[in-house]
């Protein structure tokens, strides 16, 4: 048996070519699907991993919601017994509370509990507060007004002239430059409000920071310290006496401080 090699070379050589076509289209097609096959079965897991990832993010953010002013009328009862049920203390060496920003409440609180900030009541019965607890009472707080207290009036100019104006001379900002003109301070950068409250309290507190006191070590705590420092006895009657009688007229505008 034999072949003619006229008719055998074309015919050959023409299922070698369409064979090697055919192996080049399917070794190219298997490349091509080879990154999606990979980019399909990665997709599943990629998105798992995502889930995973963001599953922290949406629980810690579902665990503490904004306070509820509702809600924290009944757990700032314990409260009451020192700082007043409406935030209004009659005992001069607590400080008020009402209308004090939630964000400042909170921060102290957490400060208490870390025991960044000193002090033995404080700390046991911030011991016993969850976080949303914290934001609760804070809103609660939030909702109440100081009542307005009286300045002596001996000691107004110089009060005044500190908290608007400061003492350049010394390295003294105006109070008001954090706090605000009327004493309601600034909620967003966590400076607390001043409105009306008790001199003595406030003569205390900047006494304590004056002789070295701190409620931390970062650098919002160590605000109130250096300032504090370049302040004398005299300067700090003034002004505990003056952000006492320190509020605001029905109208929005400030009130003088004075009796």
């Amino acid at each position: 048996m034999s072949f003619r090699p006229a008719g055998f070379r074309p015919a050959v050589f023409g299922y070698a070519v369409a064979l090697a076509f055919a192996l080049t289209v399917s070794v190219v097609t298997a490349q091509d699907a080879k990154p999606a096959t990979a980019a399909s079965a990665a997709a599943p897991a990629a998105a798992g991993a995502a889930e995973h990832a963001a599953a922290p993010a949406t629980e810690a953010t579902a665990a503490v919601k904004p306070g509820d002013a509702a809600a924290g009328a009944g757990k700032a009862a314990a409260c009451g017994a020192c700082h007043g049920m409406d935030g209004n203390s009659s005992d001069s060496q607590y400080p008020k509370l009402a209308g004090q920003h939630e964000s400042y409440i909170v921060r102290q609180v957490a400060d208490f509990k870390s025991g960044k900030r000193a002090n033995p009541v404080m700390m046991a019965m911030s011991a016993t507060l969850s976080e949303q607890d914290v934001h609760d009472v804070g809103a609660y707080f939030a909702t109440k007004t100081s009542l307005p207290g009286v300045a002596d009036e001996a000691l107004v100019e110089h009060g005044q002239t500190l908290y608007r104006q400061g003492d350049p001379t010394r390295g003294i900002p105006a109070c008001m430059a954090c706090h605000s003109i009327d004493g309601r301070g600034n909620p967003g950068a966590m400076y607390p409000q001043l409105t009306s409250q008790h001199a003595q309290y406030i003569e205390a507190t900047l006494k304590a920071w004056h002789d070295g006191t701190s409620w931390g070590d970062d650098a919002h705590a160590k605000i109130m310290p250096g300032i504090a420092q370049k302040l004398d006895a005299k300067d700090i009657t003034a002004l505990a006496s003056y952000i006492e009688g320190l509020h605001a007229a029905e109208s929005g505008a400030a009130a003088p401080a004075t009796p």
